[in-house]
């Protein structure tokens, strides 16, 4: 009878467990959690500030180095020779090619994107997949174009390598990438830039949040600059072609009256 008894008291026990949200054991034998144990354990002591600094100092690094290796160029091809030496950025381990540029040099206008793509990344230049092709239509429907002598257009992106899977960049790879996006800037002299897409603004506006932004003039770099959709952005959400037309206006009228 007392072993019945006790068999019903531990499935009523069970029961309550399951009741409370148990969903499995994970130990051989019960523990008491209500038990107070003789003695304490003390707390893990936290990372000296040494520590902290040490880990600081190492992105700090890499970002220090980017910036001297970017000072020193003083051409874009030079530009594009010391990213190519650049190896403190995981990106460059899993891409095929750097992607550096397209489009004409010293253009008015220089577009800056986000980051390659797998077309990109296979032909060793920017947007020339199905979102490149689609910039290239309404670059034209303006009369602009990347090979056009007359109404030419400049282009690269904030990071020179595919991200694994085309993921988002990571706040790490846009601020060692800064750099020398900031020296590409200076060195193709445009008279404006057009930043297309989340991470781009996240670049050189340091805010996101294409919708709030785009199609408003801003500074960048220090020089006017105007956010907008990402022709890949364009492609998912055809119904926003509206307000990409209304940028691409915005940006044929500055151009016009300087």
């Amino acid at each position: 009878m007392e072993s019945a008894n006790t068999y019903w008291a531990d499935r009523a026990l069970l029961e309550w467990q399951v009741e409370l949200g148990a969903t499995e054991a994970i130990c051989d034998a019960p523990v008491d959690r209500y038990d107070v144990p003789a003695a304490v354990e003390k707390p893990k002591t936290a990372p000296s500030a040494a520590v902290l600094i040490d880990v600081s100092s190492e992105k700090t690094d890499a970002v220090h180095i980017a910036t001297q290796a970017a000072s020193a160029a003083q051409t874009l091809d030079e530009l594009s020779a010391a990213l190519g030496r650049f190896d403190l950025c995981d990106l460059k381990k899993g891409a095929r090619n750097l992607v550096f540029s397209d489009g004409i040099a010293g253009a008015r206008v220089m577009i800056v994107g986000e980051a390659p793509g797998r077309d990109e990344d296979l032909a060793g230049k920017p947007f020339v997949g199905k979102a490149g092709q689609l910039l290239d239509k309404m670059l034209a429907a303006i009369g602009l174009g990347r090979d056009r002598a007359d109404a030419p257009v400049y282009i690269t992106n904030v990071l020179p390598w595919r991200p694994p899977q085309n993921r988002d960049p990571k706040p790490d790879e846009i601020a060692m990438m800064r750099p020398f996006l900031m020296r590409h800037i200076e060195l193709a002299k445009p008279e404006l830039i057009v930043i297309v897409g989340n991470w781009s603004c996240q670049a050189l506006l340091g805010k996101r949040g294409i919708t709030r932004l785009r199609g408003q003039w801003t500074q960048a770099a220090g020089m006017p600059a105007l956010p907008m959709f990402h022709p890949a952005y364009l492609l998912r959400n055809p119904e926003v072609k509206r307000e990409a037309w209304a940028d691409l206006l915005s940006l044929k009228a500055r151009l016009r009256d300087g």
